[in-house]
């Protein structure tokens, strides 16, 4: 029997294996089976090439637990070692300098593993001993034992095995009986070597009988060997693609469409993706893609692989161009992977556009559903804006799509205004803003649905990408100014009328501070009042909402409405003459004591506006400071007989209620009394 020490300088390396890869120590199974198959895969080459004559037989890989001795074993009929193997694969560990090597990746537990051949090491994380019984496919070969505790110590010797291959005998520590368990292992199995291609071994198949499971005898095979994404395309259905992705997310909805990938130059990748279905207003999923290098899985965070817009996909990726178990930053630096990331846009985007070019119908049927994945790809990356800007569609409210030339070509007759810039009408909620939808295409305009998760932020994009070209969301104004043509319409009240029902209508709003009354000469037949919310403060609003960068101040402030009072409808023409019967008087004669106090006032300011303050006496001063305090105590005092009108007059809260009830902002008490009010009025 020979003892010596494992090739490292250092008697350290197993305490900063178990401490470093701990958070990652389930991947052990991963490393060990793919050594496993590495073994097979290679007696499966010799024997192509005739350097192996024998027959290669049951090559399966064969998982095993058993809990009484405490040990988990990976067997597989590969090619074997011999002793000479084993000093230089296993007792040597490959690295220039064991100090530099863990003073340099002390910190990077995810760089340790497979980058630097320690995979068979990763053992050690769970187990207190490790044995490996090897023998070479080599005729003449011996068999050889390898014993380690976890210290740099080992023991290898000569040993009895008929077969050729290896067996990894774990001898699970107290800290990871949790490998003991047969449901643990199955779950790492199914994770990490679901789709290996040589068939992997663990347990019985197990068949109902006499009112029991029975087990069969024949080995479970856990892994599917020839998985879709390694199929041609050409050969396979879309029954195939759909039967796939159910085995991949059963809990899932079908998918919209299925991109297969295949790539052998100038770096070779294969996979599935599918652009699942969203919900919408849900939280959106990322890592449900997988991950592979030669079909061993090994991440779902595929950050930095696939570009971020299509991290929302699912499916799967196996190239083995890239590095296995390194540092998501180094990842992100690696040449391969970002050629790999430019060509996984390349593809989804000529893909899309192939559907588009021969399936519209069907590309229109599921846009709903496409749209996040594109306005989100559009928004966050200008190489596939630049591509999908052709197929990407506009949805108008009776559900019509248009491509973004198609669009202008319908619009820009009717819709451009009198400085030359083409009007996007848009609603954000078709129910809430019905009423606004119906004026503006009652005079002839088309508006857009702009309602999904990235629409607020798609608009300012599409703004600055279109020439000559703003969106204005429906109510935002009267329907008269969200295009103007430079049209004007006479008012039936004059300016003198509409200062006096200011503060009629100011003294019905629900919250005076965050209303401003306007006046607008519409046609009698639109409504009384309108509710509208100017477009630049309402859309930062929104997407503050949403998670807008920069936008924080504009959250951060009161919403603000204007309330537009149609000065040509009847019920304000009415309650302007029942102001006039009422209190009209009453009001003139108040006006009549403030003009002489304002001409003197005025006067007393002329005098005085080219003087210094210094030089202005001070009986002027007192002067123009008691007129003011009696203009303000006559205005104050009109304002209270306008409003004391406004709160006895019916008509007046019934007109803004239901100006409110239109924008979906009447609620609680307020619409309780509206009801009651209207039962009365009627």
């Amino acid at each position: 029997m020979q003892t010596g020490k494992i090739g490292v300088t250092t008697e350290n390396i197993f305490p900063i294996i178990k401490k470093f890869l701990y958070s990652d120590h389930e991947i052990f199974l991963r490393e060990l089976v793919s050594n496993a198959v590495d073994a097979t895969q290679k007696l499966k080459t010799l024997a192509n090439t005739g350097d192996f004559k024998g027959e290669l037989g049951d090559i399966k890989v064969k998982v095993s637990v058993d809990s009484e001795k405490k040990t988990l074993t990976i067997s597989d009929r590969g090619i074997g070692m011999t002793q000479d193997e084993i000093e230089k694969y296993i007792n040597q560990i490959a690295l220039s300098s064991a100090e530099d090597f863990l003073e340099k990746y002390k910190d990077q537990s995810n760089a340790i593993i497979g980058h630097f051949g320690l995979g068979f090491y990763s053992s050690f994380m769970v187990s207190e001993k490790v044995e490996i019984h090897t023998r070479s496919y080599q005729d003449g070969s011996k068999a050889v034992k390898w014993t380690c505790d976890g210290t740099p110590e080992y023991q290898l010797e000569e040993s009895q095995k008929e077969d050729r291959g290896t067996d990894i005998i774990l001898h699970i520590d107290e800290e990871s009986k949790e490998f003991l368990e047969e449901h643990r292992i199955n779950q790492l199995l199914t994770k990490y070597c679901r789709f290996l291609p040589v068939e992997i071994a663990f347990g019985k198949v197990t068949e109902w009988k006499d009112g029991k499971q029975v087990d069969t005898g024949e080995d479970k095979i856990v892994n599917d060997t020839h998985p879709l994404w390694t199929q041609k395309p050409a050969e396979l259905k879309e029954e195939d693609y759909e039967n796939f992705y159910r085995s991949l997310y059963p809990m899932a909805d079908d998918p919209l469409f299925n991109i297969h990938l295949n790539v052998d130059y100038p770096f070779n990748l294969t996979g599935i993706l599918y652009f699942p279905k969203i919900s919408k207003n849900i939280e959106i999923q990322k890592n449900k893609i997988q991950l592979y290098c030669n079909q061993v899985f090994v991440t779902d965070s595929v950050e930095g692989i696939v570009p971020e817009f299509l991290t929302m996909l699912h499916g799967v990726i196996d190239s083995p161009d890239i590095p296995l178990n390194v540092s998501r930053s180094y990842l992100q630096s690696d040449s391969n992977v970002k050629k790999i990331s430019n060509h996984i846009t390349k593809k989804v985007a000529d893909r899309l556009s192939d559907i588009f070019k021969n399936e519209r119908e069907k590309f229109e049927e599921k846009w709903d559903d496409l749209k996040i994945f594109i306005e989100y790809g559009m928004l966050t990356d200008e190489k596939f804006y630049e591509k999908a800007e052709k197929f990407a569609l506009l949805k108008n409210v009776d559900g019509k799509y248009f491509t973004f030339e198609e669009y202008q070509k319908l619009t820009k007759e009717n819709q451009t205004d009198k400085n030359n810039s083409l009007v996007y009408l848009y609603t954000t909620d078709l129910e809430k803003q019905h009423s606004f939808i119906e004026a503006a295409q009652a005079k002839g305009y088309d508006v857009l649905a702009m309602d999904g998760q990235f629409d607020m932020h798609f608009v300012n994009q599409l703004e600055q990408k279109f020439k000559d070209t703003r969106f204005t969301r429906v109510d935002s104004d009267i329907v008269d100014k969200l295009i103007e043509k430079g049209e004007t319409k006479e008012s039936k009240l004059t300016a003198a009328q509409q200062n006096h029902l200011t503060p009629v209508f100011r003294s019905q709003l629900p919250d005076k501070a965050n209303y401003i009354v306007t006046f607008e000469a519409l046609s009698e037949d639109e409504q009384p009042i309108l509710i509208t919310q100017t477009e630049f403060l309402r859309r930062m609003k929104d997407m503050q909402a949403m998670g807008g960068g920069g936008m924080n101040f504009y959250g951060g402030l009161p919403d603000s409405y204007n309330l537009v009072v149609n000065t040509n409808h009847p019920h304000v023409l009415r309650i302007n003459e029942e102001l006039e019967k009422e209190i009209g008087e009453e009001i003139r004669k108040i006006e009549d004591k403030i003009a002489p106090l304002a001409n003197n006032k005025t006067d007393l300011e002329k005098a005085n506006k080219d003087k210094k303050d210094e030089e202005v006496k001070q009986e002027d001063k007192d002067r123009i400071e008691e007129l003011s305090k009696k203009i303000s105590d006559l205005e104050k005092k009109k304002e209270e007989t306008l409003s004391n009108f406004g709160t006895k007059t019916k008509l007046t809260k019934q007109l803004i209620d239901l100006a409110l009830l239109a924008n979906g902002m009447l609620k609680g008490e307020a619409l309780t009394r509206f009801v009651k009010r209207s039962i009365e009025l009627i």
